[in-house]
Order: structure tokens, then sequence, then C-alpha cells
């Protein structure tokens, strides 16, 4: 079973902790992170593209030539798809591209998102982030304390208190802090290192477990 150090904000060692072996220490299921990353991708899409078609497009009600007689093609309307300033044929209309996964993909997806980055040395655990009040100057300090590179994700639990550590962190680009159940594999795999709190991997486990 992976073990994992817990450091305090400052850096320091405090105690060592064991992960669970099903939700951290899973071979990772490659196809399953794919398909998770793609579905949270196409889900992001807006889908407000529109065209628009013979119907919609201004103008056009008289007919632009008689039917027989002038030597010229048939013609209804000058808004017809062929004609110049006519409608789009067949042109993207506003649609939702979002899908689901089956549950048990979705799960396999996040622990082996989660093994990937044990298995990488990108995850480390501290114990709890508190400020006593909102300043990114101090968040930075912890940064470098913790040794967290650039696109880090922090990982926090609902019941802490770190509503001035969000505050403090949200103004840094490279950073984002979710709770734990908002947890998911496109943030994992999109970010460079993940760091836990403690009582955040205890709700991840009991979630995954």
């Amino acid at each position: 079973m992976p073990k994992m150090v817990v450091l305090s904000q400052t850096g320091k060692e405090l105690n060592e902790i064991t992960l669970a072996d099903t939700v951290f220490g899973i071979e990772p299921n490659q196809q399953c992170i794919f398909d998770a990353v793609i579905m949270q991708r196409a889900s992001m899409r807006q889908g407000t593209h529109d065209t628009k078609n013979r119907t919609e497009v201004r103008g056009g009600g008289r007919k632009p030539w008689r039917q027989k007689g002038t030597g010229r093609a048939r013609q209804g309307s000058i808004r017809a798809t062929q004609w110049r300033g006519g409608g789009i044929v067949f042109g993207p209309t506003p649609r939702n591209y979002g899908y689901k996964l089956n549950k048990k993909v979705r799960r396999l997806a996040l622990k082996s998102a989660l093994s990937e980055k044990v298995l990488e040395n990108a995850m480390s655990v501290v114990d709890k982030f508190e400020l006593e009040a909102p300043k990114t100057k101090a968040f930075n300090q912890i940064v470098a304390d913790i040794n967290a590179p650039k696109k880090t994700l922090f990982v926090v639990s609902e019941g802490e208190d770190f509503e001035n550590a969000f505050l403090s962190m949200r103004n840094i680009p490279t950073m984002m802090m979710l709770t734990a159940d908002g947890l998911n594999v496109y943030d994992i795999v999109n970010a460079n290192k993940i760091v836990f709190t403690e009582a955040a991997v205890k709700d991840v486990e009991e979630a995954l477990a």
C-alpha cells in the first residue's frame, strides 16, 4: 500500500499516512482516463454556434422572375441556398455536446488518474490550509515551502476552513483549488501536481473505496 509523508504549511514533515490501495494504488487504466477526459471536454463546449437557413434569412419573398420563357433556370427565391446572401445548407445549429459515461467507468478513471499521480511522484499531502486573512503573498509562501510547481491542483475537504486559502489562491492563474467531492479526471490530468489535505484524502477514499 502506498505511503505518503504529511507536510505542514511550512514544509515540515509531520507524520506518515497510508493511502488506500484500491484508490491510490491500482494499475492505471489509460483507456478509461482518455474516455473521461474526452467526455469532460465535450461537455465544456458551449454549442451556441448557429447559421441561418433559407427560412431565417431576411428577404426573398418574391419570385425573382417568371417560371418560363426567360431562358434562365427557374428560381423561387433570391434567398435560396445557391444564391449569394442566401441560406446555409446543413449549417451548425445550437446543440448540447455533453454525454455520459457509465458510473463504473467514471470511478475507474478517477482512481486511475489518482494512482498515476502517485506513481509519478506528483502528489503530496498537507495537514491543512489555514490563513488568518486572504493574502496572496502568504499563499505564495506556502506554495514555495511545500515545493508546489506551476499548475498545481489543491484538494480540500468540504468541512475544513479553507475560505481564506481559496481567496488567497484564486489570484494565481496557474493554481486551482477544489473540494474532494468536486474532484474530476480532467483537472487531475491537467495538473502537474496534486496537493491534498489530510481530511480530503479521507473523503476521497470513503467515496471511491
